[in-house]
């Protein structure tokens, strides 16, 4: 029998237009790797805190507002590092050329994923995060969208539509971040039409484009959640990239 969770809201904002939410998005997110023992991880760290082209996904219960999970969409800007190039770059230095190729028509990664141990099981860390990021990433006029994803949310991603880039590592795969973990550097080369997504994943991802606002039952194997959306990104959220100045100065 399903147990129904509290209600929760699932909210999109710019980083550097909410620095308390990111505070509370950080600490969540670093007392979830504390628990697993993992302390070096690069999309935790702060930077981004402070960038236009970070935006922030945030679950918090609708009651309380606590923060229980999130993910970001970190865009490709050449002002900091995305953190699959940090990450893998030690290892394989041609994830640059991947990056720079895909930056030409926009570009960014799916990265920082976390929930509480509080909503393990209902979906919210891997199935949610995931389509809301795609969702909007084509809203941010974004070509193509980067994720580094563990062997737990390998074949979620792959539902929403990332493929592995078996050109890099070996064959897509990184000893990351710890000797003994792995992780699959991915890809969704296509926002627009998702090629590589469950037919599914593509029309509820549709269905977010076209109604940002909704209120929608999610169900995870551990139960069900109702999930409050506001997905909405103003224009004036949405500003030109440095990397985009630079190929209109170069021209």
């Amino acid at each position: 029998m399903e147990n129904l969770l509290k209600r929760v809201n699932v909210r999109v904002f710019r980083a550097d237009k909410n620095r308390e939410d990111c505070r509370r998005f950080v600490e969540g997110h670093h007392k979830v790797l504390e628990s697993y023992g993992v302390t070096q991880v690069t999309s935790a760290n702060v930077e981004w805190m402070n960038e236009p082209y970070s935006y922030v996904i945030l679950v918090e219960d609708a009651e309380e507002y606590r923060a229980l999970g999130g993910a970001r969409l970190q865009m490709y800007s050449g002002t900091i590092p995305l953190p699959i190039e940090t990450a893998v770059s030690k290892l394989d230095e041609r994830i640059y050329d991947v990056t720079r190729q895909k930056a030409l028509n926009r570009t960014g990664e799916f990265c920082g994923a976390w929930n509480s141990k509080e909503v393990a099981g209902y979906g919210i860390g891997s199935i949610i995060l995931g389509r809301v990021c795609v969702s909007i990433a084509e809203r941010l006029k974004m070509g193509s969208l980067f994720a580094l994803a563990s062997p737990a949310s390998l074949k979620l991603c792959q539902g929403v539509g990332f493929q592995v880039i078996r050109t890099l590592g070996i064959n897509g795969i990184f000893y990351y971040p710890k000797e003994d973990l792995i992780a699959t550097a991915l890809l969704i080369d296509n926002l627009s039409e998702l090629p590589g997504a469950k037919e599914e994943e593509r029309e509820k991802i549709i269905n977010f484009r076209r109604n940002p606002v909704q209120t929608m039952c999610e169900t995870g194997l551990r139960g069900t959640v109702e999930a409050n959306y506001n997905l909405i990104i103003s224009d004036e959220d949405i500003i030109r990239l440095p990397t985009e100045s630079l190929q209109v100065s170069d021209v």
